[in-house]
């Protein structure tokens, strides 16, 4: 697999504090990477970093190959799209209106819809299944409706890198499941995702490999169930995780003891 997007050695320092401590990976094309750590562990400043919107004091942040630096605003929203769980947009817009912000990188200011982006933004639509919310305006709409028309608003973005910070975060097991779901989608026509996922339990059933941060570094990567076990997470959250295989269960059942 070609690595799409990758940080290398990058320290980054918000105010007074530095965050991330000499931290490298890489995103290859089609891979669904799990971002876990405890609180403060540095997680969403990675995922911003690798977005673009946060210089690094030292190392740097590559886009199949070139550095972020050199790469215009618009350019580097083609090919990344950053879905936060806290967007929310103005309560009056509509869905549909706010899925189309994601065609601004395409199309630039001012200039109409060309058929093109009206494509993109129902294809969007229609992946994350929220058709019928299109002309809702977004304060009317529950927590995982908005999730939803958050990353539809990515996803119409066309991006090679799909960033997700808590994704699913205050979201019903059900917009949960089609929201992995959608990612899952787009990711078999080699989109890269990455995603910040406290459940470590969803975290390991989505990923196919895993980084833990912790203090701002990188601690322990691998697959999910080598990660969770290992030292190195019980260090981080200060409790043993032990999977439990469950005969007709695709993956393993996680529970957790104080240490």
């Amino acid at each position: 697999m070609s690595v799409l997007i990758e940080c290398r050695d990058v320290t980054l320092r918000r105010g007074s504090r530095t965050v991330l401590h000499c931290v490298s990976l890489a995103l290859h094309a089609g891979e669904a990477l799990a971002l876990i750590g405890p609180n403060a562990a540095g997680k969403s400043t990675l995922v911003r970093a690798l977005a673009g919107l946060l210089a690094p004091e030292r190392g740097e942040v590559l886009l199949e190959g070139r550095p972020l630096g050199t790469l215009g605003r618009n350019a580097l929203a083609r090919a990344v799209a950053l879905v936060m769980s806290e967007e929310e947009g103005p309560e009056t817009l509509t869905v549909e209106d706010r899925v189309a912000l994601g065609r601004y990188p395409h199309r630039g200011p001012f200039r109409p819809l060309t058929a093109a982006d009206r494509e993109a933004i129902e294809r969007a639509l229609r992946q994350t299944g929220i058709e019928e919310l299109a002309r809702r305006r977004l304060g009317t709409l529950s927590a995982g409706e908005r999730q939803l028309a958050t990353l539809a608003r990515g996803l119409c973005q066309e991006p090679r890198v799909l960033l997700l910070d808590e994704p699913s975060a205050h979201l019903d097991v059900g917009h949960e499941l089609r929201l992995f779901r959608v990612i899952d989608e787009v990711r078999a026509c080699g989109v890269a995702a990455l995603a910040v996922v406290h459940d470590l339990q969803r975290a390991a059933a989505w990923a196919s490999r895993m980084v833990l941060l912790d203090g701002g570094r990188v601690a322990a990567e691998g697959a999910p169930d080598a990660v969770l076990q290992g030292p190195e997470c019980a260090a981080a959250f200060g409790v043993r995780v032990r999977g439990h295989r469950v005969s007709d269960a695709a993956h393993p059942f996680y529970s957790y003891e104080e240490m």
